[in-house]
């Protein structure tokens, strides 16, 4: 068992309430609950000797491993062949569709398809992100562990035993035999799990297969790549809490931008930012239900401080609506592979980011049926958002890269400020509501035109990062998506071309140079995949649609062996950062919606 595999070497498993991470070699690694934004019980990931883990896999240290998920589902598969059998451990938790819940199922199956294998398990929770202490005990009906607010209960077929506080086992299984384990955590009065039914257990295992394919078969995609966009799609699922229908950034918190950097942050909460521009990538699915769900989240949030003074939206929550975040250090963790420190919490919640506006408007406004659901005071609730923002844009903020190092005039600000009043003047012209349209459509023109004079660099020939500077970022990849400009205008086609010379790297994008703006903090970063396909996005509108394919099939090579996308890749083509990533996934989708239609076009379909 390596101390820290490498961050891509991971497939996931979910109940739409909470995640686990299962490495390529039988070991969960990380896992928290009941929640998403729980306290971990599994962190092995951030410290091997602390954190906690549960290991499921042959006794053999040579076996050639590999990883794969049964096709359309989130059912994962771990196989590892050695001379003497091969042998397969099959990760799931059953899907929860219904209010939260305090009980969380993990599903482990261990089978031999040839030969004879001897598997062995290794159950050591570390609860409270390793900080608190738990008792164990071991009887008939399995084991556990006890913390203080939390129990885990653990059933197996194997012959469990004692090792301290912890508990393991083995068992050998010849070609056709099947055993497993199965992990229920609750609250500590909880009422036990029901004995363990083996063949139950193998039925429930296809239940839950046909849960994922039925649901991936309502998906409308029919372009020409449907594997890993329909992966992104249950990746996106997976990453969503289906009690409230908020989307969370990634699965885990304090993974690296750098190994042995700071850059360690927690991505297990909801940023308007990402939720909102997940509908569209959502709704060109055909997912109408999950895009609805987060716009009435969202809706939800706005009414929250409607009508009060100050801001009227957080940059981001967690998946209840709290905007609570606090950020704290956990120094008992070495992270990984000495990343640290490792954060749990997000300072970043408190941030001042105007470019929200503009996303959540961006949400709102791309579905008439979703918007037909609104309510009068749901619409007031908008209307007074946007009454405030016409006279609240023009600050410096902190903007969408949530840079510690002050506030600065961002261009991707003020252009999504642009995007919030524009979409709410199509909004309130096509439902004929009442609205302050002449207010509005004087500070949106006063926007663009503040952006054309202030955020364009003749030195560069390009729309840049921030008023003032010469230095790009590809957050402005977005302009034509939301249409403040042309694709094909000179201006843009020039910006695209100093995007290219001075942030693409091999078809890989940077977000910005922190060598050229500072952004507070130590360290480098890799290249940024969401930014990646916003580059293949602006391309294929840009009419550089044989460009637009190469860069777009390139990067789908980095995709780890399951199809998923951390948030970086580094310098040696490793994935970097929080894992998997919603926004990189999302962000795959509407480039190769968009790619397809230009294809489509070019090809004369």
């Amino acid at each position: 068992m390596d101390r820290y595999p490498p961050i891509a070497e991971h497939g996931l498993v979910g109940d739409l309430q909470t995640t686990a991470l299962v490495s390529s070699q039988g070991v969960i690694d990380w896992f928290a609950a009941p929640r998403f934004d729980s306290p971990s019980i599994f962190a092995a990931l951030l410290d091997h000797d602390r954190g906690g883990y549960f290991l499921l896999a042959p006794d053999q240290p040579d076996a050639i491993c590999k990883q794969l998920y049964y096709p359309d589902t989130a059912v994962l598969v771990t196989r590892f062949m050695s001379p003497d059998g091969v042998g397969e451990v099959v990760d799931y938790m059953p899907p929860l569709t219904g209010p939260a819940s305090d009980r969380h199922t993990l599903v482990r199956l261990v089978r031999t398809v040839r030969g004879t294998v001897t598997f062995k398990l290794e159950c050591r929770p570390r609860f409270d992100y390793g900080r608190a202490e738990h008792e164990s005990s071991l009887g008939e009906a399995g084991a556990v562990f006890r913390a203080p607010g939390i129990a885990a209960h653990l059933q197996s077929t194997f012959p469990l035993e004692r090792d301290g506080r912890d508990i393991r086992g083995t068992l050998t299984l010849s070609a056709g035999e099947v055993g497993g384990a199965v992990l229920t955590v609750c609250d500590p009065d909880g009422e036990p799990p029901a004995p363990l039914d083996r063949k139950q257990v193998e039925e429930q295992t296809w239940g839950v297969a046909q849960f994922w394919q039925r649901w991936l078969h309502t998906s409308r995609y029919r372009g020409r790549w449907p594997e890993l966009v329909h992966r992104s799609a249950i990746t996106l699922k997976l990453l969503t809490y289906h009690p409230t229908g908020a989307l969370i950034a990634a699965a885990t918190m304090g993974l690296p931008e750098q190994v042995g950097g700071e850059r360690n942050w927690d991505y297990r909460y909801t940023w308007v930012r990402d939720g909102s521009l997940s509908v569209r990538a959502l709704l060109d699915l055909g997912f109408v239900d999950e895009a609805t769900a987060f716009v009435h989240w969202l809706v939800a949030r706005l009414h929250e401080r409607s009508g009060t003074e100050g801001e009227r939206l957080k940059t981001m929550y967690r998946v209840d609506g709290d905007p609570d975040l606090p950020e704290i250090n956990l120094d008992h963790f070495e992270g990984y592979r000495g990343s640290f420190p490792v954060r749990a919490g997000n300072g970043a919640a408190d941030q001042l980011q105007l470019d929200i506006y503009g996303e959540a408007m961006y949400a709102l406004s791309q579905s008439k049926a979703i918007v037909q659901q609104a309510t009068y005071t749901g619409w007031q609730a908008l209307s007074s958002t946007l009454d405030w923002l016409a006279e609240s844009w023009d600050r410096p903020d902190e903007g969408i890269w949530e840079t510690r190092g002050g506030r600065k005039d961002f261009t991707y600000s003020r252009l999504m400020c642009w995007v919030a009043l524009d979409h709410g003047l199509q909004l309130a012209d096509a439902f004929r509501r009442p609205a302050h349209t002449a207010k509005w459509a004087a500070a949106r023109d006063a926007v663009l035109e503040q952006i054309m004079e202030r955020g364009w660099s003749e030195t560069e020939q390009a729309f840049v990062q921030q008023y003032g500077a010469d230095v790009l970022d590809a957050s402005l990849l977005l302009m034509p998506r939301v249409k403040f400009i042309a694709p094909r205008d000179p201006v843009w086609l020039s910006t695209l071309d100093a995007m290219d010379r001075k942030l693409v790297s091999d078809s890989l994008v940077y977000r910005y140079d922190p060598a050229a703006s500072p952004d507070g903090l130590r360290g480098s970063e890799g290249t940024f995949s969401l930014c990646t396909f916003l580059y293949v996005d602006a391309l294929a509108r840009a009419g550089r649609v044989p460009l637009a394919r190469y860069t777009f099939e390139k990067m789908l090579t980095y995709a780890n062996h399951v199809g998923l996308f951390a948030e970086e890749v580094g310098p040696s083509g490793e994935q970097l950062g929080n894992f998997p990533q919603a926004f990189t996934h999302l962000s795959l989708i509407m480039a190769a919606t968009t790619l397809d239609e230009a294809l489509d076009e070019l090809e004369g379909r």
